[in-house]
């Protein structure tokens, strides 16, 4: 019996022995690990106080249009200037002992960890004010092991590099008071309208109170708890010998007002045009919210501030103060599509919604001169000739019919030339020729223009009813003006990192989209708007603004019920115009019809006033002629009007004129040049037959 005791004690021994060994061995690993960990720690040197940036936007010349926060208002101060009571409050509540533990306080997890034992849940936290801010630098809030490890091994860089005093500042500086306010000096002002060294001991123990659950403890989310929530910290404050009761009563009782504004609230430059750079942030060059808003980057955009004052000032004055119309408005540079000026809308406060990028409205006639592009590539002129008559379209074997009608149901009830039907935008001349091209021609077309939004293939498509958006159509319209090339609209030309590295820059290759000849005769057709020459049973769509305009201009018009359009161009900027109500009410008064037209011509006058007056230039591949502009047949001195006109070389007409001979030429053969047409050309100008709008 006494043997087997002996043996038992032994073994015993033999198994502490071991557990000794064993603790030990793992003592030695571990203290080990933890001086790897100081070591790769000191060799890592101090982790960047990296505070989320604001990304700056630039115009065109460099000048700061504007200054990112997604939301998130952050002023950096310096720990000098944060009241007193704020630093006192948030460390009573957050971090007792902040200064007596470096990083870790070792009591405060234990008494967390057995509480959240006993609840069988987590429902007391011991993260420090050290890594609480580590967190908030570099780490999401997600709740994993590796991010948990992540947190403190950057606790220890902080604590080992940073003062306790730097490390406070940047806590006070980063932590979120609600309603995106950030930073002790962001809510100071938002919730009392004050700078965060001016905040009283009852307005600091509130807003210390509140980044525990800004949803709750936001003293405009709940006042009774946040009034609650004061009173916890106010009393351990006085537990913590940091202010006596009276103090803390005093401060209890005190009635704080809250404003709840933050002090720079509106956008003052061009804001919907920030807001759809934003969007080609990410859209296009794919960087997540938080890089586009925190990352520090440097965009430069195409934006002209001189162009923009002078569009929110012309609608501002050009449309009524009482009418509760919208508009959208957009300019551009045809030659690289860089967007100059950008209004999305009356108001940006009372509504964001960009009517330029994001509304789709339907185009009326200022999709006819796509329709005509294609016509031309398919062997149309501009002296090409369709009756104008009131006509019903019948489809399905009769089963379904379609009846266009012109503006106050006028018809010539005679041929037109295309020509003429554009400047007077004839709706029976327009479908005639969708028709004949077949429905899915203008789709496509569309698309070679830029133009993404859906378009159904039906006969009333000729007359602009599919939506489409203001900035596709003033990007279409850039490709006449520009001869042709591919553009597309464009807002940033370059973007930069923190660091200066360039990350993104416009740079594209110049491309084809129209045939240049066939692009120029379109142009020349869309100066007929503005040309009386072209009057028939209508005045010409652009005579009332005739007298407003110093320049060359080609541009069309358009109007449905609902929308009215102008689009227009010289050789070096190209504007679009919408006008209707958001709800798609009919527009209805002559004013109201007016509106696009005169805030497009003044926008136009005044941007370009002071630039060099430009032509557009009749590329190789054209041949210019003088027509009767009623039947499209080479004029004679005997025709009354007279207009030049652009054909693609090879397709201008060779049939002269005889209306108008005189009775002893009535018999001049047809095709063929008279002595009069001689005259008449040995008279004009050697100018006039180059440039003939001199």
């Amino acid at each position: 019996m006494e043997l087997m005791t002996d043996q038992r004690f032994r073994k015993t021994i033999k198994y502490l022995r071991a557990l000794f060994f064993l603790c030990f061995i793992l003592a030695c690993i571990m203290t080990l690990f933890i001086i790897g960990i100081i070591m790769y720690a000191k060799i890592l040197g101090p982790p960047p106080l990296s505070v989320p940036q604001s990304t700056l936007y630039y115009d065109d010349n460099g000048t700061v249009i504007g200054e990112s926060n997604n939301g998130q208002k952050r002023y950096w101060v310096n720990f000098n200037d944060i009241s007193p009571h704020l630093v006192d409050a948030t460390l009573a509540i957050e971090d007792r002992n902040y200064y007596e533990h470096h990083g870790f306080d070792y009591k405060r997890i234990a008494g967390a960890a057995l509480a959240d034992i006993k609840a069988m849940a987590k429902v007391q936290g011991a993260s420090t004010i050290s890594q609480q801010y580590a967190r908030n630098l570099y780490l999401e809030h997600d709740k994993t092991w590796q991010r948990k490890l992540h947190e403190a091994f950057y606790t220890i860089r902080l604590e080992m590099n940073y003062t306790k005093e730097q490390i406070l500042e940047g806590y006070l500086n980063t932590i979120y008071y609600g309603h995106g306010a950030y930073g002790a000096q962001a809510a100071s002002q938002f919730y009392f309208g004050k700078d965060a060294s001016e905040l009283t001991l009852a307005e600091a123990s509130m807003l210390a109170g509140i980044p525990k659950g800004p949803s709750i403890y936001s003293p405009l989310a709940s006042l009774e708890k946040a009034k609650e929530r004061q009173g916890v910290i106010l009393s351990a404050m006085q537990g913590n010998h940091l202010i006596d009761e009276k103090a803390a009563q005093k401060a209890k009782q005190e009635e704080l007002e809250i404003v709840g504004k933050h002090p720079h609230t509106q956008l003052v430059t061009a804001p919907y045009f920030q807001d759809a750079v934003h969007q080609e942030l990410t859209d296009v060059l794919k960087l997540d919210e938080r890089t586009i808003e925190l990352g520090g980057l440097k965009v430069y955009t195409t934006l002209d501030l001189d162009q923009q004052k002078i569009a929110e000032e012309t609608i501002a004055k050009q449309i009524s103060e009482d009418s509760d119309i919208q508009i959208g408005f957009v300019a551009m540079n045809p030659k690289n599509g860089y967007v100059k000026a950008m209004v999305g809308g009356r108001d940006y406060e009372e509504s964001p919604y960009n009517r330029v990028t994001q509304a789709e409205r339907q185009p009326g006639s200022t999709i006819k001169p796509l329709l005509y592009y294609a016509a031309l590539e398919q062997g149309f002129t501009p002296a090409s000739t369709m009756r104008s008559e009131l006509t019903t379209f019948k489809f399905d074997d009769g089963r379904a019919e379609y009846t266009p009608h012109n503006f106050n149901n006028k018809y010539a009830e005679e041929d037109l030339t295309m020509t003429q039907a554009l400047a007077l935008s004839d709706n029976v001349y327009a479908v005639k020729t969708h028709l004949f091209l077949g429905e899915e021609t203008l789709v496509e077309t569309a698309k070679r223009f830029g133009i993404t939004s859906d378009m159904a293939k039906v006969p009333s498509l000729a007359l602009g009813t599919s939506g489409v958006r203001v900035i596709e159509m003033a990007n279409a319209y850039s490709m006449f003006a520009n001869g042709g090339k591919k553009v597309t609209p464009v807002m940033i030309k370059k973007v930069e990192n923190h660091k200066g590295e360039v990350i993104y820059e416009h740079d594209p290759e110049p491309e084809a989209a129209l045939r240049s000849d066939l692009a120029f005769v379109m142009t020349h057709m869309m100066t007929g708007m503005f040309d009386k020459k072209l009057n028939g049973y209508a005045s010409v769509t652009g005579s009332n603004i005739i007298n407003d305009m110093t320049r060359t201009y080609a541009g069309k018009s358009g109007s449905t019920n609902t929308d009215s359009w102008m689009i227009g161009y010289s050789p070096q900027l190209v504007s679009a115009v919408w006008t209707g109500y958001d709800d798609s009410r009919p527009i209805e008064g002559r004013l109201d019809q007016m509106y696009a037209k005169n805030v497009w011509i003044q926008f136009m006058e005044e941007a370009l006033e002071g630039t060099p007056e430009k032509s557009f230039k009749a590329p190789k591949g054209t041949v210019g002629v003088y027509l009767d502009p009623e039947n499209g047949k080479l004029a004679t001195k005997e025709c009354p009007v007279r207009r030049y006109t652009y054909f693609a070389a090879g397709t201008e007409p060779t049939e002269y004129c005889t209306e108008h001979l005189l009775e002893h030429e009535e018999g001049a053969p047809k095709g063929k040049k008279n002595k009069h047409h001689e005259e008449h050309e040995d008279r004009v100008p050697w100018y006039k037959r180059v440039m003939p709008w001199s």
